[in-house]
């Protein structure tokens, strides 16, 4: 696995770069599915354990809804270059963050016979809504990275342990702030920024924050929440106004790491964007584990992160397909558990090959 992520830097990026253009900008091109069964052959060193030929004469559906963030990027493109590794003919769709187009999209997947389905719902509740489409045309579907929002269909569904991750993370930067209190004297003020709670892994994330801190009532006041809809604009915008309110905060929990160029604009004015160890850092930690988090673990303005295993995550959503396809079940039924890991600045020169968004490059 290391060694995969290490030359995935080389090759996997340069596919990525130029099939998708550049991170947070534009969406991708939507419309007619791409059949991208005699694509180009897979980027060197992206080498998921995907059997060749595992999916040969069989029409795979992958639908995604956006390539706004490093990890939805990278994802996809893990998943499409693994796909045309397993021989598969595959009819790929972006919903471009619409939930309707996606189902109608996933629609027209089942019109065209395709075998299985991979997607990656806009939220909860719309995963429930393809899941009950594809359940009843008998195609079996993985749910990857975003789970349903409840078990009521019959689904494949990868995910990571977000409450368990964010728990992790938190756990470390409560460490950071007792050292903290036990120099100053004084109570911290904490600051969660929530994603949208429509998305069951930002209810989970939002969860483990609060498994974190709870307890500690001598050390925090108590936690500002900043909603951000998993929007930059929106983070931005509330995170300005809760600053202007509370000029004192401590302590900074982003439920996705993407959400960092944010951060930085609205501490920077304020003085308050600092490395570790000089004084007026805020204690930042966040989730996803993309190369902004890790650049700025390096440089020490960042002092924890949550992991995901992106690449775990998109070996099993294929491999455990397959198997669902290749055992006749239409109805396959199983959650996948990616445990993650926190990735701190005390594990940092251990750990930080285990992080994929250590050893690639970025999208440019």
């Amino acid at each position: 696995m290391k060694k995969t992520w290490r030359v995935l830097a080389v090759g996997c990026f340069l596919t990525l770069t130029t099939a998708c253009g550049s991170v947070g900008g534009g969406p991708a091109a939507s419309g007619p599915a791409t059949d991208t069964s005699q694509s180009q052959p897979p980027a060197a060193g992206l080498n998921l354990d995907v059997p060749a030929g595992s999916l040969a004469n069989k029409t795979i559906c992958f639908n995604f809804q956006a390539l706004e963030t490093e990890f939805w990027a990278a994802g996809k493109t893990a998943i499409s270059e693994a796909l045309v590794k397993s021989g598969a003919k595959v009819l790929e769709f972006n919903s471009n963050e619409d939930a309707n187009r996606q189902l109608e999209q996933i629609k027209d997947c089942i019109t065209q016979k395709a075998d299985g389905i991979i997607f990656i719902p806009q939220d909860g509740a719309s995963a429930n809504t393809v899941i009950k489409a594809a359940n009843q045309a008998n195609v079996p579907v993985v749910a990857f990275n975003r789970p349903p929002a409840d078990d009521s269909g019959k689904a494949i569904v990868v995910v990571a342990d977000n409450r368990g991750v964010a728990k992790q993370t938190v756990e470390y930067m409560v460490s950071v702030a007792q050292k903290q209190k036990e120099a100053t004297g004084k109570k911290l003020q904490p600051l969660v920024m929530v994603g949208d709670l429509a998305d069951v892994n930002a209810v989970d994330r939002r969860s483990g924050y609060y498994d974190a801190v709870t307890g500690h009532d001598d050390l925090f006041e108590k936690s500002i929440e900043v909603e951000t809809k998993w929007d930059a604009t929106t983070a931005q915008q509330n995170l300005q106004s809760a600053l202007q309110a509370n000029p004192n905060v401590d302590l900074i929990f982003t439920s996705s790491d993407f959400m960092y160029p944010q951060i930085q604009s609205v501490l920077s004015p304020l003085g308050k964007w600092k490395p570790s160890g000089q004084e007026g850092h805020v204690i930042l930690g966040g989730l996803d584990g993309d190369n902004r988090a890790c650049g700025l673990m390096k440089s020490k303005y960042v002092d924890s992160t949550g992991v995901q295993d992106l690449l775990f995550e998109a070996e099993k959503s294929i491999t455990e397909l397959t198997a669902a396809i290749n055992a006749g079940e239409k109805q396959a039924s199983k959650v996948v558990r990616d445990p993650g890991f926190a990735l701190t600045l005390a594990n940092l020169d251990t750990k930080q090959s285990d992080m994929w968004g250590c050893v690639i490059e970025p999208p440019k």
